[in-house]
């Protein structure tokens, strides 16, 4: 069951003319926030790692037009509660979203993930394929990326885990320029994007959820690697910025075969964020690729 926690016109800095619903969802006795949004088909959007269901406030009106829109914060991140004794992994984060569906009363849907929310939703897919009617991937982490790999382990060494937590949340030139990194054009910046990114980092066990997921990383993508057999059948959208510093744009040229039925959209000039950096491009792109049926 869901319960509604505000009903509001522009929570997290959507436009004011879109109803969005602010809900929650209990899953596995945690609070699971979401935001819905528009009617018919459902399209659930799976945020990436730091993220959370502000990553949407740009394309929700639009996917909205043709979809019942579900943008969650997976438990753990943005404002959904966490526990620290959550398994983080890939497949575990997979297992809890599809429990998220259920609560929420969602047969089966257009499944889109961004980055580490990408590999999410292989992962989920790969569990029960037949809930997904179509797979859309936007800079998908992916076994064939090897950007990532030497950062995880750093990060999630017992010595430097602590550090991390304790201090990184008061660097903010930092959080600037890692962030200034996920842009093709920085110009494309909006006032107080940042900002809102790291409102929800501040909250307790935030940042732990993080590490966590890093700990399991190489791990992870190792199974992801095995899983396609069982999702190749999707029909996938693949969307990807040329100038992706996060995930290899390179590899979407292994990971494209991977799908029997598979289109492969590279926004030039673009970086990690194409739903932040070109919203209504991205949101062309996806509409585009839902209407269109074989």
């Amino acid at each position: 069951m869901y319960r509604t926690k505000d009903q509001l016109s522009s929570p997290e800095g959507i436009s004011n003319d879109v109803l969005v619903e602010d809900l929650s969802a209990d899953v596995d006795g945690l609070r699971v926030r979401f935001v819905r949004s528009g009617s018919g088909p459902a399209l659930v959007l799976v945020h990436g790692l730091l993220g959370y269901s502000y990553s949407w406030r740009h394309t929700i009106s639009g996917l909205a037009q043709n979809s019942t829109v579900y943008a969650l914060d997976l438990p753990g991140a943005g404002y959904s509660n966490g526990s620290p004794e959550m398994d983080c992994g890939m497949r575990a984060c997979a297992e809890r979203l599809l429990r998220f569906m259920d609560a929420v009363g969602i047969r089966d849907c257009d499944l889109l993930g961004t980055s580490h929310g990408g590999a999410v939703a292989m992962m989920a897919a790969s569990i029960a394929p037949k809930r997904v009617r179509n797979l859309i991937l936007v800079d998908p982490v992916n076994p064939w990326s090897a950007h990532g790999r030497l950062l995880s382990v750093l990060l999630s060494n017992p010595v430097v885990a602590p550090i991390f937590c304790k201090y990184v949340p008061s660097f903010e030139l930092l959080h600037d320029f890692y962030f200034r990194r996920m842009y093709g054009d920085t110009r494309r910046i909006r006032p107080g994007t940042l900002e809102g990114y790291m409102k929800p980092l501040y909250r307790p066990g935030a940042l732990e959820y993080g590490l966590s997921i890093l700990r399991s990383w190489n791990r992870d993508l190792k199974e992801l690697g095995s899983i396609f057999p069982r999702i190749s059948h999707l029909r996938t959208l693949l969307v990807w910025g040329s100038l992706d510093t996060a995930v290899d744009p390179a590899s979407a040229a292994k990971l494209k075969p991977q799908f029997q039925n598979s289109e492969l959209v590279i926004m030039e000039g673009v970086g990690h964020l194409p739903y932040e950096e070109v919203p209504e491009q991205f949101v062309k792109v996806v509409s585009g690729f839902l209407r269109r049926q074989d």
